[in-house]
């Protein structure tokens, strides 16, 4: 086996695709409120959570006066009108029972709500594969802040962070984890720019959750990169 024991799955746009559903509501909530951001730019801010999105758009007195409200009417639009449009990227479950079979121990890390976590769960068939996950609830500050999964380390026992790699489709998921010295894999399949997410900091790019099981279906020691990913980021360690 390779070293890394344990993994840290993004949700949204690594495991299901919702990237571009989740910008347009967010679009057309912004719509609702005043403001008309072309979808592209909405949707380069999508894997933050609403704490780190919405001052990227409005002022400080804006969010004051109507941030709650705004964050809410996006919530109810997404969930009424995106939510049910939303589908399972292929061969998550068998991904997850394959690490799950060698042994490797696993949790999600989402900034979504803990109704929609719930959803998402459902909608890939991986009830029981996880030793839990992370919801809005259990981070004060999302992504690129390192809260959330600094609370997924929680769930799995607080393993060393040289043996814990995180598997995300933004830039914003490599920033985090890599304030707590945890090595990033960025998927494609979220849409984002593979320079970006190299930018970032991950250490292998993969198309998909059917790719990345491809490549590990097809080594004999995992995954190839993962000896040379956790050196990597045993030397970034703090000493």
């Amino acid at each position: 086996m390779a070293l890394v024991q344990n993994v840290i799955f993004d949700v949204d746009g690594t495991l299901v695709d919702s990237v571009d559903e989740h910008a347009e509501a967010w679009r057309r909530a912004f719509l609702e409120f005043g403001r008309d951001v072309p979808f592209a730019h909405v949707r380069s801010q999508i894997g933050k959570g609403a704490d780190q999105l919405l001052p990227v758009f409005f002022t400080e007195d804006e969010l004051e006066k109507f941030g709650q409200e705004l964050s809410d009417y996006r919530s109810t639009l997404f969930k009424r009108e995106f939510m049910p449009k939303l589908r399972c990227f292929p061969k998550v479950r068998e991904l997850l029972q394959q690490l799950r079979q060698d042994g490797l121990r696993i949790t999600l890390a989402s900034s979504a709500k803990e109704d929609e976590l719930e959803v998402y769960v459902r909608l890939c068939e991986i009830q029981g594969l996880t030793e839990g996950a992370t919801s809005k609830d259990d981070a004060s500050k999302s992504k690129p802040h390192p809260d959330i999964f600094e609370a997924a380390l929680e769930k799995l026992g607080r393993p060393a962070p040289h043996t814990t790699v995180v598997m995300g489709d933004t830039p914003y998921d490599a920033l985090a984890a890599s304030k707590l010295g945890l090595p990033t894999v960025g998927l494609l399949c979220g849409g984002f720019p593979e320079e970006d997410l190299r930018t970032a900091g991950c250490r292998a790019i993969y198309k998909d959750p059917a790719d990345l099981l491809a490549h590990y279906e097809s080594s004999s020691d995992t995954w190839p990169w993962a000896a040379d990913a956790v050196a990597a980021a045993k030397d970034e360690e703090p000493r």
